[in-house]
């Protein structure tokens, strides 16, 4: 059974950033194979890996409802879709990518649905690892992970408004019928000394901070030459700071 690591938090407080230098972590130790999946609607987990992305789970979802008809001769629609899914499966030397996209439109995605996420969650057994990078709400993460999370860090920036973001997150678990098994909190861009205004916050919500990613001029640089995150150097801040956090929260990884 699959390793699942998620993470969530309010967009720009630099979650997908973390998710990548997990999945680099993961394929640097060896613990492979692990598939990366963006849940996230505004989809760019793959771009901070140096991937292009061709095709969505929700572009397949939207093409077919388009066109229900429209099935090559000699094949039925669960045969077609799965075919679609895997050419959406982007594979890599240490890892594959799979995008989500688009939340559905208008009308009774029922079926199509039903179809798409019984092959993905057929998929996701080959994997040792699954690294899921989500949206706020979350809703994707219940569907995607059959409701068992082994990680999940709720991710914010060095502010309270971050904060006050992971305590919503933290707060709408409950309804959400997710078996996590650890839950702690990241923070980006962090200093050495946290105050003691973002402490007593944290102390609020309840929950420990499992990691502080301090600021990395690295990070702005490769984003603004387009370079994969994977190929930061291993003595980057930001690197060594997420393996310290592996190593401390998922020591059999």
């Amino acid at each position: 059974m699959s390793k699942v690591i998620a993470f969530a938090g309010k967009g720009g407080v630099g979650k997908t950033t973390v998710a990548s230098l997990v999945v680099r972590y993961l394929g640097a130790t060896g613990k492979t194979p692990i598939l990366a999946v963006d849940a996230d609607p505004n989809s760019n987990l793959g771009e901070t890996m140096g991937l292009q992305v061709t095709s969505t789970i929700g572009e397949i979802r939207e093409t077919y409802m388009k066109d229900p008809q429209g099935i090559p001769s000699g094949m039925d629609k669960i045969n077609y879709l799965e075919t679609l899914v895997e050419q959406a499966l982007i594979e890599n030397r240490a890892f594959d990518l799979l995008v989500m996209g688009r939340q559905e439109g208008q009308g009774c995605y029922c079926m199509v649905n039903n179809i798409l996420n019984k092959f993905t969650d057929k998929l996701t057994k080959h994997y040792k690892y699954l690294v899921v990078d989500n949206e706020a709400g979350m809703e994707h993460l219940s569907r995607r992970t059959s409701g068992r999370v082994d990680l999940l860090f709720l991710v914010t920036d060095y502010s309270l408004r971050g904060l006050r973001a992971v305590r919503r997150i933290n707060d709408m678990l409950g309804g959400l019928k997710l078996d996590v098994k650890n839950l702690a909190i990241v923070v980006t861009r962090g200093p050495e000394n946290l105050s003691q205004e973002f402490l007593a916050e944290v102390q609020e919500i309840g929950l420990p901070i499992a990691g502080v990613i301090p600021y990395d001029p690295a990070l702005l640089e490769f984003d603004m030459e387009r370079r994969s995150l994977l190929d930061l150097p291993a003595e980057s801040p930001s690197v060594l700071a997420v393996d310290k956090l592996m190593k401390e929260y998922c020591p059999t990884a």
